[in-house]
């Protein structure tokens, strides 16, 4: 019983990541048809995209508190009516100001209340057993979802033109909130169940009350404490660098770089899709090590590869798919998200696992704001030089830095998260100032 609703919400959850990440992929097939028909740059629409991978990133502490607070069901079905109306409304845009606000703002925002945040608070409240096989599921399908899409994407953008794709994504996300409302609780115990392999009786099948601060409170209060750990800021470092060299630089601009090279959207959009199917085999596979090994060593081995792929892609774009095209797609879809499980187990093991959500949110919102600005970079670069050459090879440079950055979190974990001491005077009722410190 416990393991079949676990399994539901999981599910259920795996498709509110998949619906409110479908617009966000569908980006770098639509770039090309928005500028043709509007005789817009590609730094216009690379700015929009830009826009939205920030706000994506820079919402998810923010979130991961509402979401705590608040609760998933009634937090995300909300963001996915937002997405659905957003992703319609794209379909009337105009100007370049339209495609900002709706685009950028609106959707970024939005999404940013089901990014992988989402999958780190469900994981820690559903499941105790497999957690990190779990959110490796979360994160690899997440992923893999956007990727899979986007043929679908170009096919429809190539046949009936780039709105209808935008109306695509639209009904997918309406679908996903009716099916997010209907089938998620928020907690095992709001079913009269406790986590997946948790004993019962012990601490871990109790419910962890929501928490009495505001939601902006409590992220800020949380960024505080662990902004006093170099953990924390080599996390979001290497997240940092995470974001650049995916969502940023490859899923936004591989299909207009590989167009450069004579290669159709089209083919393209399939190799990107392949990139999805390995994501998923690597992403869970480095969920299940998560459980087993040191996180700090899979990241080394993780941001290593990537780095060391990225030198060779511009020379592998071709009109055709050359066999060494195939060996990146293969190993860099193995990597793709790889990293966001233990990631995740360094902010449980170090912050504790009450507030690991939100010390992730913030690492994850690194993460986008390094894919804004990886995005925004890698358009100013072609636009300026006509080619992706540097891009590819800045963003292979910082991999590799990151690599390194990795071996400097501390073996042991320090002491994780506990709620400040009560002041011993008599006060007014303060908890929505209490602040949370690490020790």
């Amino acid at each position: 019983m416990y393991a079949r609703r676990a399994l539901l919400v999981a599910a259920a959850t795996l498709g509110a990541l998949v619906a409110s990440s479908a617009f966000r992929s569908a980006t770098g097939v639509l770039m090309e048809p928005i500028e043709s028909e509007f005789g817009w740059t590609r730094a216009t629409t690379a700015g929009a995209v830009s826009l939205n991978l920030v706000l994506f990133g820079c919402i998810a502490p923010f979130a991961a508190a509402l979401l705590e607070r608040y609760g998933p069901r009634r937090v995300v079905t909300i963001a996915l009516v937002v997405v659905a109306l957003a992703s319609a409304a794209t379909t009337a845009i105009t100007s370049p100001w339209h495609l900002w606000v709706l685009w950028g703002l609106v959707i970024g925002a939005a999404t940013g209340s089901t990014a992988l945040v989402l999958g780190a608070i469900v994981a820690n409240r559903w499941f105790v057993a497999r957690r990190g096989l779990i959110t490796g599921v979360f994160s690899g399908a997440s992923a893999t979802g956007q990727l899979l899409f986007l043929p679908a994407i170009a096919a429809t953008s190539e046949w009936a033109g780039w709105r209808y794709a935008a109306l695509i994504v639209a009904g997918l996300a309406l679908l996903t909130a009716l099916a997010m409302g209907a089938l998620v609780r928020d907690r095992p115990q709001d079913v009269g169940l406790i986590p997946y392999g948790a004993v019962p009786g012990s601490s871990e099948a109790e419910a962890v009350p929501p928490p009495t601060v505001s939601p902006v409170r409590a992220a800020l209060s949380v960024l505080r404490s662990a902004s006093h750990r170099w953990t924390f800021w080599a996390l979001m470092l290497t997240f940092f660098v995470c974001g650049w060299s995916t969502n940023g630089l490859v899923q936004t601009h591989f299909i207009p770089a590989a167009h450069d090279h004579g290669m159709p959207a089209t083919t393209a959009a399939g190799l990107l899709a392949l990139v999805g199917i390995f994501d998923l085999i690597g992403t869970i596979a480095s969920g299940w090590l998560t459980d087993r090994v040191d996180p700090r060593l899979l990241l080394l081995a993780y941001y290593g590869v990537r780095g060391l792929s990225l030198f060779t892609i511009h020379s592998l774009l071709a009109p055709g798919v050359e066999p060494g095209m195939w060996v990146f797609i293969i190993f860099y879809g193995l990597d793709w998200v790889a990293t966001v499980p233990p990631t995740i187990a360094l902010c449980r093991s170090h912050f504790g696992l009450s507030h690991s959500g939100i010390v992730f949110g913030w690492t994850f919102a690194a993460h986008m704001i390094g894919a804004g600005l990886g995005a925004s970079y890698a358009g100013w670069v072609r636009t300026v030089d006509g080619s992706y050459r540097t891009a590819w090879t800045t963003a292979a440079v910082l991999c590799i830095a990151a690599a390194f950055v990795c071996l400097s979190i501390p073996r042991d974990p320090a002491p994780p998260v506990q709620a400040a001491p009560a002041s011993p005077s008599p006060a007014p009722d303060t908890r929505d100032a209490e602040e949370l410190t690490f020790t």
